[in-house]
C-alpha cells in the first residue's frame, strides 16, 4: 500500500465500496491513516505495534472463566517477550479496565518506558496496578491467568528463533511456572498459532536445530484442564461481531 497510490487516496476509494474496513497489516499509522480519510469505520485487525481486536477477546474469555469476578478483580501476566503487538494491547487494555496487569519476560525485551509510562498514568485514573519485570516468580504469584505468545512476531525473519530461545527459555510456560501462581484454577492462554509440539513443520525444524519440544508453551500445559485457548479463538468471532454492531449500526 503506498506504493502506486498514497493511503489517502485508496481510503477515500475503498471507503465509497464498503461500509467498513479491517486492516490486518504491519505499520500502525497506516491502519490509522485509513481511518482518518475512509469516511467508514476501520478496524484494526492487526499491526506491528496492536492487536485490540484479540484482547477484547481475551477479555470475553477471561470473563466466562473468572466465576463471576469482575475485570477490575483480575490479575493476569503475559510471559514472553512482552513488547509484542499483543502484549502491548493486554497491557494497555488492562490498564484501562482497572486490572492487575503483569508483563514478565527479559529485560531487553521489555515495552519502551515511554509506553509503559502511559499505561501507568491510565492505570493512575482507573485503579489498576501496572507490574514490568523479568523475575518470574513475582511475574505468576497469585494471577488468575498466565498468557503467552509465539517468540518470534509476524514479518520477522526465521533467523530470529536462535537468539529469542536463548532469551526466552526462562519464561517458557510448563507446569512448573502455572505451580508457581499458587492458584489451582489458573488458566493458560495463548492467542494462536502455538508452537507446543513437533506437530508443525517450524516445530519440528525449532526441534531439529534446538532439542525444544515446546517452545513458548509445553504440549502437557497446552492439552491440560488449565488452557483455554480455544475458548479464545472462538471468542475472536463474537467480540469482533459485537465491534461491527457497535460502530456499523445506528
Amino acid at each position: 500500500m503506498g506504493n502506486k497510490e498514497s493511503m489517502k487516496d485508496t481510503a477515500r476509494v475503498l471507503g465509497r465500496l464498503y461500509d467498513g474496513i479491517e486492516y490486518r497489516g504491519f505499520g500502525q499509522h497506516i491502519v490509522e491513516e485509513l481511518a482518518r480519510h475512509a469516511g467508514v469505520p476501520v478496524w484494526n485487525g492487526l499491526t506491528n505495534e496492536f492487536h485490540p481486536t484479540q484482547t477484547l477477546a481475551d477479555f470475553l474469555t477471561m470473563l466466562e472463566h473468572a466465576s463471576g469476578k469482575e475485570l477490575g478483580s483480575i490479575k493476569f501476566v503475559y510471559m514472553g517477550d512482552t513488547r509484542n503487538n499483543v502484549a502491548r494491547s493486554l497491557l494497555v487494555g488492562g490498564a484501562m479496565m482497572g486490572m492487575d496487569v503483569r508483563m514478565c519476560g527479559p529485560k531487553s525485551l521489555f515495552p519502551e518506558s515511554e509506553f509503559v509510562e502511559e499505561c501507568r498514568r491510565i492505570a493512575a485514573k482507573t485503579g489498576a496496578k501496572v507490574l514490568v519485570t523479568d523475575n518470574v516468580d513475582e511475574g505468576v504469584k497469585d494471577v488468575d491467568y498466565v498468557y503467552t505468545d509465539v517468540w518470534v512476531s509476524m514479518g520477522e525473519p526465521i533467523e530470529k528463533w536462535g537468539e529469542r530461545i536463548d532469551l526466552l527459555k526462562p519464561y517458557i510456560v510448563n507446569m512448573e511456572l502455572l505451580k508457581k501462581s499458587g492458584n489451582e484454577k489458573v488458566k493458560f492462554m495463548h492467542c494462536l498459532p502455538s508452537f507446543h509440539n513437533k506437530e508443525t513443520k517450524v516445530g519440528k525444524q525449532i526441534f531439529d536445530k534446538y532439542q525444544l519440544d515446546g517452545v513458548e508453551a509445553t504440549e502437557d500445559v497446552f492439552e491440560s484442564k488449565h488452557s483455554i485457548v480455544f475458548d479464545q479463538a472462538e471468542n475472536r468471532l463474537h467480540t469482533i461481531k459485537a465491534v461491527m454492531v457497535a460502530t456499523l449500526g445506528e
